[in-house]
């Protein structure tokens, strides 16, 4: 961190200066105020110790000069005793605090160190807060799908209001995405997202992690932890499978959600909260409250909005508008340039049925930008992929569609191999056409063949050979 010291007697500037040094931080000294703000243009001066006298000069001028060239720069005042008033007005002026005469040195350590802090914290929380604007952005929630636009209908109609949402859908459906299209679209948006995983948890931890707990509340509690209740204040809670939260642990979150305030463990303050509660499972919570594995009472107060994401095998025309924006962001993120999905891809990408959903084809879309080459997004990494993941929970039709001949496969029983042998086969089949009909567009023009499809002139030597094309 770099330091200024501003002060007209050499002796307190050769002081500081060495003390500060001695301390670790960069430092610059200036006798008067034309000095103090050239380096304050030409350096990045972090922290300011200002004489409130600086000769014939005005220390309040210079605190003034700084702060308006340099908001973010914080000023400490050196001042006497006889001019504590000047250290008031420097105050409402914008200094961070004043140091009196004679300075001592432990103090002004501790007072530079805390606000070295405050700095540190300052700007990790602003990363923080970017951090999560750029997370939000990593999915656009344009959608001409007409269930999703209903359902961002009800979404943005709530935003604004505390009511709690409950969002279901399967895994990779993006209901951590919503969570966070809903908090920093409403009101809440400038107040922290706090998210909380309630399946990654033992009780003893998730408890501890969303009250909190003081110093020795339990064995190797060796200090006070904040909670993310206390975190998520004025802002938005997330809690994610919160199907897998342990019954006791129920109880305490619905203890919060009634009364709004809570207490740390092993303490006896109580707390105020003013939190937006968004919760998400993947689990039938019906069935699990059948199953005396949920509580009924939780459950309607957690469901005063709810929220059902489709699968995205549901959802065919998301899939290219959503392939597009993924491949797009990935491009820009690995300075690919402009890529373009072979036509080919684009019809198995309807076709598949996608059981890792969004998730799963971010994810392909990610690995096919990072491996492209000419421009064109690789058709056998793509392929590949979506070969990876059994095509469940699509219809046989889907599957038809992006497998040509698994109906056949089907008829064969069990006898003709198990679900990766199939998948692979009619995967190669699948590829022999693509090749075949790249080709024949090409006029079997193997160079430009190849950058059709986004693999190099060998790779597809060997795939012809291979298929005897």
């Amino acid at each position: 961190m770099s330091v200024l010291i501003a002060d007209d007697e050499k002796g307190i500037r050769m002081g500081l200066d060495k003390l500060f040094n001695r301390e670790g931080f960069e430092t610059f000294t200036a006798e008067t105020s034309e000095q103090a703000m050239e380096l304050v243009r030409s350096r990045d001066i972090r922290l300011a110790l200002l004489d409130i006298r600086l000769g014939s000069s005005d220390g309040l001028k210079l605190l003034n000069s700084i702060k308006s060239y340099s908001p973010d720069t914080v000023c400490i005042m050196i001042t006497g005793y006889g001019s504590i008033g000047n250290a008031v007005q420097a105050m409402k002026s914008g200094a961070a605090d004043y140091l009196l005469k004679p300075l001592d040195n432990e103090h002004i350590l501790k007072t530079v160190k805390s606000h070295q802090e405050i700095c540190r914290l300052r700007k990790e929380n602003d990363f923080l807060k970017q951090e999560q604007l750029e997370r939000m952005g990593d999915f656009d929630f344009q959608t001409r799908h007409e269930r999703m636009r209903k359902i961002m209908e009800v979404a943005d109609r709530v935003k604004d209001t505390d009511s709690t949402v409950l969002i279901g859908g399967e895994s990779g459906t993006g209901k951590e995405v919503l969570s966070r299209y809903i908090h920093f679209s409403s009101n809440r948006r400038n107040a922290p997202f706090v998210g909380v995983n309630c399946a990654a948890l033992s009780e003893t931890l998730l408890l501890s992690e969303l009250f909190g707990h003081e110093k020795g509340s339990f064995t190797g509690a060796e200090e006070k932890k904040i909670g993310k209740f206390e975190l998520a204040d004025r802002g938005t809670l997330f809690l994610d499978e919160i199907g897998d939260m342990s019954l006791n642990a129920q109880a305490k979150l619905l203890r919060v959600l009634e009364e709004g305030s809570l207490e740390r463990l092993g303490g006896n303050k109580t707390i105020r909260v003013n939190i937006r509660v968004i919760a998400a499972s993947n689990h039938d919570l019906n069935a699990l409250i059948r199953e005396k594995k949920f509580r009924e009472d939780l459950y309607y107060r957690l469901n005063v909005i709810r929220l059902d994401l489709p699968p995205l095998r549901e959802r065919k025309d998301d899939i290219l508008p959503l392939a597009e924006y993924f491949k797009d962001f990935f491009a820009r993120k690995y300075r690919k340039g402009e890529l373009r999905f072979p036509e080919q891809i684009q019809e198995g990408m309807l076709a598949y049925a996608w059981p890792g959903n969004i998730r799963e084809l971010k994810n392909m879309i990610n690995q096919a930008v990072l491996l492209s080459e000419a421009g064109v997004l690789a058709p056998a990494v793509l392929s590949a992929t979506a070969a990876s993941s059994p095509p469940a929970a699509g219809s046989a039709a889907d599957q038809a569609d992006f497998f040509p001949d698994s109906n056949a496969a089907q008829e064969n029983g069990p006898e003709s191999g198990d679900l990766s042998s199939r998948i692979e086969s009619v995967i190669e089949e699948h590829e022999k056409k693509i090749i075949r009909r790249t080709l024949e567009k090409s006029r079997y023009n193997k160079t430009a063949a190849a950058e059709e499809l986004g693999i190099s002139r060998k790779t597809l030597f060997n795939k012809m050979s291979k298929y005897g094309l």
